[in-house]
């Protein structure tokens, strides 16, 4: 497994690559977003640890433009702002998993080791994962982290499949916002955020013939949202 580290503190920056090394991984170290995207471009890379305070670039705006480009690697953000708020602000732009400084260093191997399991999407979900349906005319394959409309294959994040998933389970219920913070995120159900909502702004962009007025993903005022399934869906 090949791990880039986003880190410009050296001294941390190291202390990462030399722990990660021992545990049989395989490491590359840039200081800075500019040099980590570039790196991103022209290589593979299985996972991304990266520090949301960097010089010129954020850790944010980076998975950013990550995502943008349509590069779903796996990545571990740490921040030094442990808020939910701040912590949701990292799962909008596109991280799959959080850590906030100061952590301690088994935490942080496990919760690496828990990403690059979720990263081999088939066989760490394979059990879990729901079959793939066909909604609106897309085949939704949230093991595969795609869904196909005709030529079109949109592939999704870690956690845009995870939310997708939740919904398609809970199909016809109304699924509250504290819900998904708790059972998706692992956040507390009284978190203050819109991220969710962003969250479900971009499955409609996926899956509605028209997203600004949704058939699918509906949105139950002052709740939530509900899944539904137009007939002669799967």
């Amino acid at each position: 497994m090949h791990i880039l580290i986003v880190e410009d503190e050296s001294h941390l920056a190291e202390g990462l690559r030399y722990n990660l090394d021992a545990e049989g991984y395989s490491t590359d170290v840039s200081e800075d977003a500019e040099s980590a995207l570039e790196k991103l471009s022209i290589e593979h890379f299985d996972a991304v640890i990266l520090d949301v305070m960097l010089p010129g670039m954020s850790g944010f705006d980076a998975v950013r433009e990550l995502r943008k480009r349509g590069d779903t690697t796996p990545v571990l953000m740490l921040t030094a702002r442990g808020r939910p708020e701040d912590i949701l602000e990292g799962l909008d732009a596109g991280a799959d998993d959080y850590l906030p400084k100061p952590f301690d260093l088994n935490v942080f191997l496990a919760r690496t080791r828990a990403l690059l399991r979720r990263m081999n999407w088939n066989e760490a979900a394979s059990a879990t994962a729901a079959a793939p349906v066909r909604v609106n005319g897309r085949l939704i394959d949230t093991a595969e982290l795609t869904i196909a409309h005709g030529t079109e294959i949109y592939r999704l994040t870690l956690m845009e499949s995870r939310l997708l998933e939740y919904l398609i389970a809970a199909k016809g219920r109304v699924v509250s916002r504290a819900e998904i913070l708790e059972r998706v995120w692992q956040l507390a159900e009284d978190t203050d955020t819109r991220a969710i909502d962003n969250f479900i702004v971009r499955l409609r962009r996926y899956i509605e013939d028209d997203p600004a007025n949704p058939s699918v993903v509906l949105t139950v005022r002052g709740i939530g949202y509900r899944f539904v399934v137009p007939e002669g869906s799967d």
